[in-house]
């Protein structure tokens, strides 16, 4: 977008013609845990969720696979600071 049709929908968004909300967000991430330093990923993953819980903050594991190097990588749905999660996370 160019510097005036940026500026247009500027003005246009000033004048309320111009109107968008979001509904509801969610993150769709993947996470490895290493083992890098003698870590346990699985407790760190552990930690993880527990912070999450701890912040109020909704998610779902997809799914976890343990590398063949024993990182454990996991897929997670989460929400999206504090949108709401209807039609992501049930």
């Amino acid at each position: 977008m160019g510097f005036s049709a940026m500026r247009r929908w500027n003005v246009a968004r000033k004048e309320g013609k111009i109107m968008r909300r979001i509904i509801s967000a969610c993150l769709l991430q993947t996470v490895r845990f290493d083992t890098v330093s003698g870590a346990d990923p699985e407790k760190d993953f552990q930690v993880y969720c527990h912070k999450l819980e701890r912040k109020g903050q909704k998610y779902q594991i997809e799914g976890t696979e343990k590398e063949s190097d024993g990182a454990l990588v996991v897929k997670i749905k989460k929400q999206y600071n504090t949108y709401k999660t209807e039609g992501y996370l049930e």
